[in-house]
């Protein structure tokens, strides 16, 4: 879609779409591991003030809102950051060395924007590749590995890209893609859905529950360093210190050309995802039962869906203290762990309701009945 299409989806006969508008927001703000706080403003931006705000010592920021009774203390952690890179080097020439933050696949780099994150500004770059011009057939067949990769920021040498452009060894490089409302309106691509649909669904249950009555105390957690290894949320666990926890996160659309249900039984539009297993956690099984019979109840639309390699920040909360029953709750999202990935909004919006619901149900009497 071009830009005033988008804008098109966004208005239309002179209402704006909200829910687009925060989407787009969350999903363009650059914001890879360890460099995760214009993702943290915008959330600043969106709760509002009732909450009371907290961090622990990484970054992770922590939206605290009281139920109008004493209950469980309930975590919902979303994490704040994307995969990218950062500078390592930079040649005579001009050109960025870089490192990988979180896992990338070599196809699905070469060729591709980004921007730089430099002390003057945001610069922008691509990931350098040669033409198959000049290719030999066997070369053609191998992969570039990803330490033979080289960004181009349009520097003509190293001192023009420190002094003119104040790029510096360590400095953010984030993907580079726009927000697109697809022909199918309901279908949203844009990079970073991992994990700026978790941050934006927990941001707008947080919203929501200043108008809801609830029986608990609810913590919803921007996460940092997710990708690099659940590290902020093991210290933001620390400073909750929850009775129980939703981690909420993106899985894979097992919908696509090449993926069988055998690797990933999860698709686009079927509803939230609820997370049978993946490789950092087994979910605490009567905590399962109960989101499933409250979606059942609700006419919640849910799948299944579990996860062989990887996971969530549940992986690490789970593990905290004595122990923190724990459920992820996840949106089917296709081509993740790349530069644009598409999700369904229906997805988004059954997550809201069935986190609602569980929120509205979950007292003292019934998480009791949880772990005991």
């Amino acid at each position: 879609m071009a830009t005033e299409d988008i804008i098109g989806a966004i208005i239309k006969e002179d209402i704006v779409d909200k829910t687009l508008v925060w989407l787009k927001k969350i999903s363009e703000v650059p914001g890879v591991s360890g460099f995760e706080h214009r993702v943290k403003d915008l959330l600043l931006e969106k709760i509002n003030n009732h909450v009371t705000v907290s961090y622990d010592k990484l970054g992770s920021i922590i939206f605290e809102k009281e139920g109008q009774q004493p209950g469980p203390k309930i975590m919902l952690a979303s994490h704040m950051d994307e995969i990218g890179f950062m500078v390592k080097n930079i040649s005579k020439e001009g050109f960025i060395k870089f490192v990988t933050l979180g896992g990338w696949w070599e196809q699905v780099m070469l060729g591709q924007k980004v921007t730089l994150l430099s002390t003057k500004g945001d610069i922008p770059g691509v990931i350098g590749s040669k033409p198959p011009h000049v290719l030999t057939p066997e070369d053609r067949k191998k992969v570039v590995q990803k330490r033979e990769m080289y960004i181009d920021v349009g520097a003509s040498s190293e001192e023009e890209a420190k002094v003119n452009f104040g790029i510096r060894p360590g400095d953010a490089i984030v993907p580079y893609s726009e927000f697109t409302v697809m022909a199918n309106e309901k279908l949203l691509m844009a990079k970073a859905w991992d994990n700026r649909i978790g941050c934006a669904i927990m941001a707008e249950v947080m919203d929501q529950l200043a108008l809801e009555k609830h029986s608990n105390t609810v913590y919803g957690v921007g996460t940092v360093q997710e990708e690099v290894g659940l590290r902020g949320a093991t210290t933001s666990a620390g400073a909750v210190n929850p009775d129980l926890s939703f981690a909420i996160d993106t899985c894979i659309a097992g919908d696509t050309p090449g993926i069988s249900e055998d690797q990933a039984s999860s698709k686009l539009g079927k509803g939230v995802a609820i997370c049978i297993y993946d490789a950092s956690m087994i979910p605490h099984i009567k905590l399962r039962d109960f989101v499933i019979e409250i979606a059942n109840e609700n006419q919640i639309p849910y799948q299944l869906q579990f996860t062989e390699g990887g996971g969530t920040d549940a992986g690490r909360i789970h593990v905290h203290a004595k122990g923190v029953p724990s459920l992820v709750l996840s949106i089917p999202t296709r081509y993740i762990h790349s530069h644009h990935s598409i999700i369904h909004r229906d997805d988004y919006q059954s997550a809201i309701e069935l986190l609602m619901a569980i929120l509205k149900k979950l007292d003292a009497t019934t998480y009791n009945k949880l772990v005991n």
